[in-house]
């Protein structure tokens, strides 16, 4: 049972787009809204793309560069209440953190494709030099 849940958890680190559709799908079913579901899924899945931006950084460089994640998300959660104290000049934090964390959404959805092709490039390089 172990190896089946971590299975499923792999499979959905490695493609998490799999993982938003299902999840889409689940809350479209559940809410009958549109709007609401792709929301919900975006805001599920942000982890998932966390998880593998770092996954895809452990197989190419073969380097663990997570601390360097977090400390990049914590800078951009302090820019992120700077700029809406700035323009506001009060914190709602409810808001704040909707926007950084579909932020990180668009980041790391840009970083695992990003990531993904290099993966795949270096793969053919290593592939063309063995011949």
């Amino acid at each position: 049972m172990g190896s089946i849940f971590s299975s499923i958890i792999a499979t959905f680190v490695t493609i998490p787009l799999l993982g938003y559709l299902i999840v889409f799908i689940i809350c479209k079913q559940i809410t009958k809204k549109h709007r609401r579901s792709v929301h919900i899924a975006l805001d599920i899945t942000t982890l998932l793309f966390i998880f593998s931006v770092h996954h895809l950084i452990l197989t190419i460089w073969e380097h663990n560069y997570f601390w360097l994640i977090i400390l990049f998300m914590l800078i951009i959660a302090i820019a992120f209440v700077l700029v809406f104290w700035k323009i506001k000049k009060e914190i709602d934090f409810s808001r704040v953190f909707r926007g950084y964390w579909r932020f990180n959404f668009l980041l790391f959805l840009m970083a695992y494709v990003v990531l993904t092709i290099i993966g795949l490039v270096q793969s053919v390089n290593t592939f063309v030099a063995m011949q």
